[in-house]
This record gives structure tokens, C-alpha cells and sequence, in this order.
């Protein structure tokens, strides 16, 4: 049996995993998605950004559906306050989510501009939402979110979903929507030509750089603006769940302080950054390869910066520090990690060969030719 205090880091990683997981290769096709609007100036050019993506973007969505799914089964009491306090907004992402697939298919359905028209705009919308609205997320959680527990361990949302469009919640977002297009622009530029791979090119640089500061923006607010909370008393690693058991208070430091009490760190947000200038750099010389290692590699960084900044928190109580959530005292039973454990060590390695298969069969240019020579089974 693999000590309880272990198995909950484990899966305090996994978790973690498996959102960056889904940043990275949902983000491709979701990034895609955003720009179509904007990149794609004809029904053709437009047709070469979505076939781009068409081989892949349904299974990357595995990464969402295997992380949700996690922390349903993992991190229980901290689902429930999530589904609780950010009800609207993954309401929001569901429903956008729900869109992207129909848009996919019924597309090309109707030989009409303005029917092409209409899935276009719901396909740009069930791809930039998601990821602004995670941001936002992740956002508020660092600053607390206004979550009670009472005790029968009913959680109750004190807030509402306005409240969760707060200035650095919103600038969050940003940071999210723009590591998205980064991401997005150096994959259609890897499968494109002509116009439509300049445009792509252009952007994937634009939005790099715009990563890359708003990203740091970030990290200043964080720095300077927003405390910290620490664990005082009660909090056992090894312990059954109950987060009512331990004392928390709001830190006189802010996070930034407390991520310098553990240097090596530190190699997350710089990862962030450096990743983002590599995808400028490696865009400006056309190195797509190099390109998407490098946004990938930011956004990695990127979404593990909060994680491991408000390490052991995982959902912190604006409401009193007391009813915070840490990976220590709000996960299922040790025999529960256990199980999804080993069914993870088995089925994980077979997701990642498989789409590693896909992109490698499916890989090379999207041309106005192959579309042509392939239009009635192409979206």
C-alpha cells in the first residue's frame, strides 16, 4: 500500500499533467479555432485552417474529459466547490464546448455563405471562451474564492459570477486567450502555405510577444498586490479529509514570496517566459518544429505556475481562510487514489502513443489542391 500523503502529491501532479495535457494539444486545434475568423479571408483558406485540425481536435479533447474526470474522483470536495462557485462559467465553457463539435460537422452541410457564416462565429466562440474563462478561473483562485463549508461539509458559494470578472481575473484570461493563439498560430503555420501561412506567422510572433508580457504583467500583480495564505496548525499530509480541522490565515507576504522560499520553482514561470520567446524567435526564423516545442513548453510553465505558487492550496476561502481547500484535506479515500492510480500508470501511456500515432500518420501540409481533391468527405 503507497502512503497516503504520497499518493495525494501524486495525483496533486497528475492532475496537474493532465490540464497542461489539455492546454497543449487542445490548444492547438483551439487556438485555430479563434483565428479563424480573422485569418481565414476566403471559404477555401478557411476550409485549410479547420481540416488542420480535424484529425486531432476530438481526441485532445480526452485531456479535458481524463482531468475532469480526475478531479471528480480525486479531489471530490474541491469539485463540488468548483462546480458550486464557477456554476455559470462552466456552464458557459460546456455549452461553448457543445458547439465546437456541431460546428465541425454541420458546416459545410448547406451550400450557403451565410449558413457557413453562422457555424463559423459559434466555432470562434466555442474556442476563444474555454480558455478565457480558465483563465479567469485560475485568476480568482489566487486570490480566494468565497467559499463556506459548514459542518455536515456543505460547501455554499458566497459570490456570484460577476464577481468572478475582476481586474486581474480578467487579465488572466488574457494571458490564457493569447498562450492559446500563440500556440494555435504555430501549428496552422506548420500546416499551411501561401497567405494564409504569412498571416499565420505574423500572429504566432504577435501573440508570442503578447504572451510573454502579459504573462509577466501577471507575475508583477502577483508579486506585489496579492497575499499569500499559510497553514498554521492542524493540517496532517498523511491525514483523512476534513479541511474544518486545520487554522489558516492571509500571510503578510504575498505568493511571490512564498514561491522564493523554494528557488527551484522558480523554473515553471521562467519556463513560461522563456517558452514564449522561443516561439517568437523560432517563428521569425520559420521553425515551426522549434516553434511548437517552444509555445507548448510556455504553456506548460504557464499553467503550472499557480499550482505549484499556491502549493498545498488548491482552492483558497476569501470567506475565512479556515474553509480553504489544500491537496492534503480534500481528496477521496487512499484505497480510491490507489485504484486510479494504477489505472492511469495503464491507460495514460496508451493515450499518449495513440496521439502521438495520429499526428504522425496525419501529419503534413493542408493545400487549396488537397481540399479540392478531397471536398465532399473534408469539413
Amino acid at each position: 500500500m503507497i502512503d497516503f500523503a504520497i499518493l495525494k502529491l501524486i495525483w496533486w501532479l497528475f492532475i496537474g499533467v493532465l490540464l497542461a495535457g489539455f492546454a497543449i494539444m487542445d490548444g492547438q486545434d483551439m487556438g485555430v479555432g479563434t483565428l479563424l475568423p480573422f485569418l481565414g479571408k476566403t471559404n477555401e483558406q478557411r476550409r485549410i485552417m479547420i481540416n488542420a485540425v480535424a484529425p486531432h481536435w476530438d481526441g485532445n479533447q480526452v485531456w479535458l474529459l481524463t482531468g475532469g474526470g480526475a478531479m471528480f474522483a480525486a479531489w471530490p470536495i474541491a469539485y463540488a466547490a468548483a462546480f458550486s462557485g464557477f456554476y455559470w462559467a462552466l456552464l458557459a465553457v460546456l455549452a461553448m464546448l457543445i458547439f465546437r463539435p456541431v460546428a465541425f460537422d454541420y458546416r459545410g452541410k448547406v451550400d450557403s455563405s451565410s449558413w457557413r457564416s453562422l457555424w463559423d462565429v459559434l466555432l470562434f466562440r466555442g474556442s476563444a471562451v474555454p480558455p478565457i474563462i480558465c483563465g479567469v478561473a485560475f485568476g480568482n483562485l489566487l486570490q480566494g474564492v468565497p467559499i463556506s463549508i459548514d459542518d455536515s461539509m456543505r460547501i455554499s458559494y458566497l459570490g456570484s459570477f460577476f464577481g468572478l470578472l475582476n481586474p486581474f481575473g480578467i487579465l488572466c484570461g488574457l494571458v490564457a486567450i493569447a498562450m492559446i493563439i500563440m500556440h494555435g498560430a504555430n501549428f496552422l503555420a506548420l500546416r499551411s502555405i501561401d497567405d494564409l501561412n504569412r498571416r499565420a506567422a505574423a500572429t504566432a510572433r504577435l501573440s508570442s510577444m503578447g504572451t510573454a508580457v502579459l504573462f509577466v504583467l501577471a507575475g508583477i500583480w502577483v508579486a506585489f498586490a496579492i497575499p499569500a495564505y499559510e497553514v498554521l496548525s492542524g493540517l496532517d499530509p498523511a491525514g483523512q479529509p476534513n479541511p474544518l480541522l486545520k487554522e489558516v490565515a492571509v500571510s503578510n507576504r504575498t505568493w511571490f514570496s512564498q514561491l522564493s522560499q523554494a528557488p527551484a520553482l522558480f523554473v515553471f514561470p521562467l519556463l513560461g517566459i522563456a517558452g514564449a520567446l522561443g516561439s517568437f524567435v523560432f517563428s521569425g526564423f520559420r521553425k515551426w518544429g522549434l516553434a511548437i516545442i517552444s509555445s507548448s513548453a510556455s504553456l506548460l510553465g504557464i499553467v503550472f505556475t499557480p499550482l505549484v505558487t499556491m502549493f498545498p492550496f488548491v482552492m483558497p476561502s476569501s470567506v475565512n481562510p479556515k474553509f480553504s481547500l489544500t491537496l492534503w484535506d480534500c481528496t477521496s479515500s487512499q484505497l480510491t487514489l490507489e485504484i486510479m492510480l494504477f489505472v492511469t500508470l495503464i491507460f495514460l501511456p496508451l493515450v499518449l502513443l495513440y496521439t502521438g500515432w495520429a499526428y504522425r500518420v496525419m501529419r503534413g501540409k493542408i493545400t487549396p489542391q488537397f481540399i479540392a481533391d478531397n471536398s465532399h468527405h473534408l469539413y
